[in-house]
């Protein structure tokens, strides 16, 4: 067996190859010469973006979610100019809040649900209530998951409570994650 001759799939695909001799470089090797950038592939100087919950209907937990996870509270309403203009879509996930989501997605997807210049990032579900959903409820989950990403709250019973001091669950640290930047630097 010759031992000069790579061994490898690309042996059996095409045969030995050979290994090309080093080009000698005659003298210093110049500097390279900064190619221009054009700007439209310039990107802006990334900063952390923020975000607006937006409820889907009464009670879906815009005012805990932005009390826990930082971020602006828009309850029902789309975010005005001064909020953040990165919309978080919240809803319970009992058939009416899931409806609802469905929705407003499609509204949005054909233009008639929000002002222009919003950006619809996602839809926080949040558990109504402990325990496993139901199947039909569980389905419905999907199809939104179909169209949009999805980040589920479960039942928090100190929230129920009033007591948004501790960390949020860690069933949510993608959530956690997403909004975190945004919270690191709106906190001095």
């Amino acid at each position: 067996m010759r031992t000069d001759v790579p061994l490898g799939p690309e042996i059996w695909l095409r045969g030995p190859v050979p290994t090309p001799a080093p080009v000698p470089v005659p003298g210093p090797v110049p500097a390279p010469v900064p190619v221009p950038v054009p700007p439209e592939f310039v990107h802006p100087s990334a900063t952390p973006r923020r975000y607006s919950f937006v409820g889907v209907h009464g009670g879906a937990g815009t005012t805990t979610l932005a009390a826990v996870y930082g971020g602006h509270d828009c309850g029902r309403d789309w975010p005005g100019p001064a909020a953040p203009q990165s919309v978080l879509l919240v809803a319970r996930t009992h058939a009416a809040g899931l409806h609802s989501a469905l929705h407003i997605l499609e509204a949005f997807r054909r233009g008639e649900a929000a002002p222009p210049g919003l950006d619809l990032d996602a839809v926080v579900l949040v558990a109504d209530a402990p325990g496993r959903l139901p199947r039909p409820l569980a389905q419905r989950i999907k199809v939104i998951e179909s169209a949009i990403d999805v980040y589920r709250v479960p039942w928090v019973p100190a929230w129920r409570l009033g007591d948004l001091t501790g960390p949020p669950p860690r069933e949510t640290g993608t959530l956690t994650r997403l909004t975190a930047s945004a919270t690191a630097t709106a906190t001095p």
